[in-house]
């Protein structure tokens, strides 16, 4: 009787460790994607332009802005007094 209530416990601590990790790599993710969100839009926009035979030319162009604002906001100072005021810029897209 022992053994099974020792099996069961088991298998719910690689539940509970999976579920961390996954909660983990979802943080991470939003993360990346709060970062350079507009960018990925873009690329994957001017990408399926391509595909369907229009020109992205006006895609590839946001991409290479929003990735210099993004840019512009990684070369600042951030801590927790500023991140809000950093995150508004990049969002905007005016990188200050």
């Amino acid at each position: 009787m022992k053994r099974i209530f020792l099996k069961k416990k088991m298998l719910g601590q690689g539940m509970t460790e999976y579920i961390i990790i996954t909660a983990l790599i979802a943080v991470a993710a939003i993360g990346v994607y709060s970062m350079f969100g507009q960018t990925i839009r873009h690329q994957v926009a001017g990408m399926a332009n391509e595909m369907s035979g229009q020109s992205a030319t006006a895609n590839i162009g946001a991409a290479r802005n929003t990735a210099g604002s993004a840019q512009g906001a990684a070369n600042q100072s951030t801590n927790l007094g500023n991140y809000d005021q950093t995150a508004s810029s990049i969002s905007a897209g005016s990188g200050n």
